[in-house]
């Protein structure tokens, strides 16, 4: 019998041909668990303001495993020891890094299960996929978790310059046409180097490190807390929040049965057993949208209303301010919504609520990027560089609003 040839390539329409490294790596991609992410969207809902924001999470882990693959080429030439071992485990912790997420990613969250981040979730995975292969991820969640003593390696996979956020950047502005969100990679990985266990990036890189900044800033206000994905997001929560509502007092209502499961059960992460894992394993974005056409027939006005705005983007009115607005507003929205809804008052706040948007921007406390000078000194970029100073990259950006049905628009003239 022929053996089946494992290295693959896969045709990227970002950098070109992307290679498998080796058999691990291939029958770790093969797995129905990253099969998945191929029905996973990177974006979340953004492809209701930007249409071609369809791609998935398969794409993106297959990107940065490509990144961090060029990235062990850049730092083996200047010298830095990387065993075939470490080489590994790095391609397997960042091909795995997102393996933990939900459907439609970052937008269910904490609607599926409760309390539980989907890096918790990844490692879960990757310890059950360490079982299946014989603990060969071992080393790769050692240094996914940190635990590893060469402090570069997770640096490489989670920091404030990771192949994670390369190619996501990279890859979310290509998708959605945001061009303000490219990035050149490739120079920014040319210029990484190791000082005592440290990633730094070398000093002529300045500029390239600015951008990627300005870059990261940008795609967050124009792209993925653009208002309208903002409220199709919370609107999504609102509808999964509503199903588990009634599917937990009796109510039947049509869907998979992985989501019936996390619709009638609150899982927390201590009840992450590998059966539960096993059904977590099998969500996916499409259970979400046939629910959605399913619970646009329902009996329940909240779900089916909600339902009907998210599948025919139908949604509600976002205004976002730099200010709080004023609960008297909310107040009379509701007032308003109850003479013109079939709902109670606690039904409201499915259709008319508040609340803040944060991005941290560049945070030279934990882990900043260090910039490594000419005479081998090495400082944080923020020293290094005069826009960084001046534009206050690190301070944390704070935005408030507010969501209610287009109909009480006349109502409160902003």
């Amino acid at each position: 019998m022929s053996r089946t040839n494992k290295l693959k390539i896969f045709n990227d329409p970002i950098y070109g041909f992307i290679t498998i490294p080796n058999e691990l790596v291939f029958d770790l991609i093969q797995h129905p668990y990253f099969q998945r992410l191929r029905r996973i969207s990177q974006m979340g809902m953004s492809y209701l303001v930007y249409p071609g924001a369809h791609h998935t999470r398969f794409h993106h882990a297959l990107g940065a495993m490509h990144l961090m693959q060029k990235a062990v080429e850049v730092l083996r030439f200047k010298g830095i020891s990387i065993s075939q071992e470490e080489e590994t485990a790095l391609y397997v912790a960042i091909l795995l890094h997102d393996i933990g997420h939900g459907p439609f990613s970052h937008a269910l969250e904490q609607s599926i299960v409760e309390n539980v981040h989907h890096e918790e979730i990844s490692l879960l995975f990757m310890n059950r996929l360490n079982e299946e292969f014989d603990g060969k991820l071992s080393l790769a969640i050692q240094v996914f978790k940190g635990e590893y003593h060469r402090k570069f390696m997770l640096q490489l996979i989670s920091s404030q310059l990771d192949m994670d956020r390369m190619d996501y950047l990279k890859r979310d502005s290509f998708y959605s046409g945001v061009a303000e969100g490219n990035i050149n990679s490739d120079r920014l990985i040319q210029m990484l180097h190791v000082v005592d266990d440290e990633l730094v990036v070398e000093e002529k890189a300045i500029y390239s490190i600015e951008k990627f900044l300005m870059a990261r800033r940008l795609m967050y206000w124009q792209a993925y807390l653009h208002k309208t994905s903002l409220v199709a997001e919370l609107m999504l929560t609102k509808v999964l929040k509503r199903a588990k509502e009634l599917s937990q007092k009796g109510n039947s209502l049509e869907s998979s049965k992985p989501l019936q499961f996390f619709l009638n059960h609150k899982i927390e992460k201590e009840d992450f057993t590998n059966e539960v894992l096993e059904k977590f394993s099998q969500l996916d974005d499409f259970d979400i949208i046939s629910a959605l056409k399913s619970w646009q027939m329902h009996d329940d006005f909240v779900l089916s209303a909600l339902s009907k705005m998210i599948i025919n983007r139908d949604l509600l009115k976002i205004k976002v301010s730099n200010d709080k607005f004023d609960k008297v507003i909310l107040s009379a929205f509701k007032e308003q919504l109850l003479s013109d809804y079939p709902i109670s008052l606690s039904e409201t706040d499915y259709f008319v609520f508040k609340g803040k948007i944060k991005t941290l921007g560049y945070n030279k406390e934990s882990q900043p990027i260090k910039i490594v000078k000419k005479d081998k000194t090495v400082e944080d970029v923020v020293i290094s560089s005069d826009q960084l100073n001046s534009r206050a990259f690190s301070k944390p950006v704070t935005k408030f609003y507010i969501c209610f049905p287009k109909v009480l628009e006349e109502i409160n003239k902003f």
